[in-house]
């Protein structure tokens, strides 16, 4: 494995990392996992949580009944779509590199802050377009590596692990790529108030020396992490 290979892995940990820190305990809450896979992830949110009712959305109904053998209350639906949950009935809603595969991200922020109960949280993680890498990608005239041009193949960037390579889930390619400015507000627009905006990891240096980099300068972190409540809330 390459050092680039190995870094994106780490960084992918600290991303992890970094979104438990950012959701406080909540017993018993009701939790909705957009985008769960197979569930492995979503089971140790709900734990950190200390959820008691854990619900999942997932796309590929593979991944939803692997997620229902590990305890997820999955259901097979398109996030482009209304999410199947009554009105203020969540909470608290989480959902990690799944909104930059969404054409309609207007609609999945507008169902979050739908479904999301009066006293809730939702975080939300995604890449963060304005990192340093994406940046020097651009003055090299190089494509910034989460902005895919294909969904056959990884293209545009020779900095890459993978340069070149079939693109691994033809079809679900990153369709929209956030700065942390604009992710805050297009949530807002929605009716949510954002009361956390962090970032985790700063390629290519190693977890460590990026994780304090990233609590400094969030602006160019490696990936977004953002906590929402309902606008009526006080945080």
């Amino acid at each position: 494995m390459s050092y680039l290979e190995r870094n994106f892995k780490a960084t992918e940990d600290e991303n992890r990392r970094a979104i438990l820190e950012a959701m406080p305990a909540h017993a018993g809450a009701r939790l909705l996992d957009l985008g769960c896979g197979d569930g492995a992830w979503t089971m140790t949110v709900a734990r950190h949580v200390g959820a008691a009712d854990v619900h999942g959305v997932e796309f590929v109904e593979d991944f939803a009944e692997r997620a229902r053998r590990a305890g997820v209350d999955a259901t097979v639906a398109d996030l482009s779509g209304r999410v199947p949950y009554e009105d203020a009935s969540i909470d608290v809603v989480h959902s990690n590199q799944v909104i930059e595969h969404l054409p309609r991200t207007d609609n999945f922020l507008r169902e979050i802050a739908r479904v999301l109960a009066p006293g809730g949280y939702a975080v939300v993680s995604t890449n963060n377009l304005s990192s340093w890498h994406n940046v020097a990608s651009l003055v090299l005239g190089w494509q910034p590596t989460p902005c895919h041009v294909s969904d056959e193949a990884i293209l545009g960037n020779p900095a890459t692990f993978n340069a070149g390579a079939e693109a691994p889930t033809p079809g679900q390619t990153h369709l929209r790529v956030f700065t942390g400015r604009a992710l805050a507000a297009l949530a807002v627009h929605h009716g949510l108030q954002v009361d956390h905006r962090g970032a985790a990891g700063y390629y290519p240096l190693p977890p460590r020396v990026a994780r304090t980099l990233a609590r400094v300068d969030p602006v160019h972190g490696a990936f977004l992490v953002q906590r929402y409540r309902p606008a009526s809330a006080r945080s």
